[in-house]
């Protein structure tokens, strides 16, 4: 089985026909860095290869899912990368290309030929969110979370799932509020297949799975291949194509300059502590000379 440095990929032991995926980074919140993209994409390919696998679970080790990117490189630090570049003018092209192959990478869960079936405790926040959401099914514990919190500023979802899961109206006010809902609300909405209590959610997600796995390969391919090409004539790829290009204006335009300036000036819990309470965030001009101002005080 291969080895990777943010997760693992193996067989159920007891179940041959299911592959266990685990998001392997617990002290980081399983949070994705440069690296998740690409060895998720890698894993579900290994598992696509197998005959035996019939079904992938995908889950998060320690207290989450996933807590979305790692701020601790992406937020806070000076570094000029390319999905948050410090350097003017911005390159929305090289922005672009590097969100959108991991948006790429992400979309193997909902491309592979073999149903995915997120597992989702603690969080699935921002880009975490992403993972869970191109899984073809979705498991929560009751008291899991789901959102994603940088609609409110600095970000964009890539995948553009919220819609094409949701529909129009609350796909809506997840992104205009930012709002995160827990397992039983998603399961309400239709989000979530189910929503079970922590302690029976491995027994819940086991029991969906086993039930898939007992399916041929052929016949599972074939239904998910049926229902993807519906999404896919209501325009999912330009839908993310437009989500891909807006998330990097949203993390240079003055508002996401402000927010990223104030992260690297107060820490990225106070930054995010603003971002949530309510509180009118800075806008146009009032974000410009807010940035100006912190860019003095750093030069100093």
């Amino acid at each position: 089985m291969p080895d990777f440095s943010t997760l693992r990929i193996h067989q159920d032991t007891h179940h041959p026909r299911i592959a266990r995926l685990l998001l392997n980074r617990p002290e980081r919140l399983n949070a994705i860095n440069d690296a998740m993209p690409r060895e998720i994409r890698a894993a579900i390919d290994w598992a696509a290869a197998e005959d035996e696998v019939h079904v992938i679970i995908v889950e998060g080790a320690g207290k989450g899912f996933c807590g979305g990117y790692d701020l601790n490189h992406f937020g806070e630090c000076n570094i000029d990368h390319p999905c948050q570049q410090e350097q003017f003018p911005w390159d929305p092209m090289v922005d672009y290309a590097y969100m959108k192959r991991n948006t790429e990478d992400f979309m193997s869960l909902w491309r592979s030929p073999k149903p995915t079936i997120a597992k989702v405790h603690g969080y699935a926040a921002a880009g975490g969110s992403d993972i869970a959401l191109c899984c073809d099914l979705l498991v929560m514990a009751d008291d899991a979370r789901i959102g994603y919190m940088p609609t409110r500023v600095w970000g964009c979802p890539t995948t553009a799932m919220w819609t094409y899961r949701l529909g129009p109206t609350r796909a809506k006010q997840m992104m205009f509020t930012g709002d995160t809902i827990d397992g039983k609300k998603a399961a309400e909405w239709g989000l979530a297949n189910e929503s079970v209590p922590f302690d029976q959610l491995e027994a819940a997600t086991l029991k969906l799975a086993q039930r898939i796995a007992g399916v041929p390969r052929s016949h599972l391919a074939m239904h998910k291949m049926v229902v993807n090409q519906v999404m896919l004539t209501m325009g999912l790829e330009q839908s993310q194509m437009m989500a891909t290009v807006f998330d990097g204006i949203t993390r240079h335009n003055p508002e996401g300059m402000w927010f990223r300036r104030y992260a690297q000036a107060e820490g990225f819990k106070a930054a995010v502590q603003w971002r949530d309470s309510g509180e009118p965030i800075p806008e146009g001009d009032a974000a410009r000379r807010a940035v100006q101002e912190m860019d003095s005080r750093r030069d100093r």
